[in-house]
């Protein structure tokens, strides 16, 4: 097997002012880490780096990608991305200060699945949030998202967040996998109350560009919603389009929307 070069980057919290408390160094502590956390949708930006670097372009039209996140990386640590050329794709690693903190793959199949935008239900985001619970987020039940207008300048500060080095996104006007990712979560947030929870992994499965100017949305069907050492996690099966007429990608993404910690505090 062989190695692309490793790809460091130094990480940035871009959520500590967020609804999220786990972001937030008081609350993270009280959780017992060592401060609030960078976010899993801009661990797995750190990653495509890799694949867009073996497969370019095509990659964002028709590949897939998989991000496990295990231990948490901090603001300001040194995140280092391998990726080993392993069965005609990459495996992935995060290493962050000497601990392996996430693991994923990445695939360039010879074309995108099929996928019929009928059969994923457009619904406007809730217009009072409810706590994220049992009934909240039900399994069957559909989720959307507050619209989002890419602009230039959205654009720019998604890049920079991420400390994204390659200059594919800014030469073509493409939008970063982070941003369409970020769309997943939004998915709960817009709809739901979060006091502190994880993304814990995301599937992903690239159907097509989204560009600068496109105005991306959500249709998300809770698929899963279960309780796991004290835990209570949701999984949703998201596709994300493109001004309502093209689909971008395909997430199973997974997340602990209810850690036992708040469980035992309240």
């Amino acid at each position: 097997m062989t190695a692309l070069p490793p790809y460091r980057v130094q990480a940035y919290n871009t959520a500590k002012a967020s609804e999220n408390k786990i972001h937030d160094d008081a609350t993270a502590q009280r959780f017992g880490f060592k401060g609030g956390f960078v976010g899993g949708v801009n661990i797995y930006a750190y990653m495509s780096h890799q694949p867009i670097r073996r497969w370019g372009r095509a990659w964002l039209e028709r590949g897939t990608g998989e991000a496990r996140f295990g231990k948490p990386i901090y603001e300001n640590d040194i995140a280092e991305v391998t990726a080993v050329d392993d069965q005609g794709g990459l495996a992935l690693q995060v290493t962050s200060m000497g601990v392996l903190c996430a693991t994923g793959r990445a695939d360039l199949p010879a074309a995108a699945p099929a996928v019929r935008l009928g059969d994923f239900k457009p619904v406007a985001p809730r217009s009072n949030r409810a706590t994220a619970d049992e009934a909240s987020l039900a399994v069957g039940g559909w989720l959307g998202m507050i619209p989002l207008d890419v602009t230039a300048a959205l654009q720019a500060e998604s890049i920079r967040d991420v400390r994204e080095t390659d200059l594919l996104y800014q030469t073509e006007g493409l939008v970063h996998p982070g941003m369409i990712l970020r769309c997943c979560n939004w998915a709960l947030i817009h709809n739901v109350v979060l006091p502190a929870w994880i993304h814990t992994g995301s599937v992903v499965r690239n159907l097509g560009l989204a560009r600068v100017g496109d105005t991306l949305n959500v249709r998300a069907q809770v698929t899963r919603n279960y309780e796991s050492k004290g835990h209570k996690w949701i999984e949703l099966d998201a596709l994300v389009v493109a001004n309502e007429t093209t689909p971008v990608a395909r997430v199973t993404h997974t997340a602990i929307y209810r850690p036992r910690q708040l469980a035992q505090a309240a």
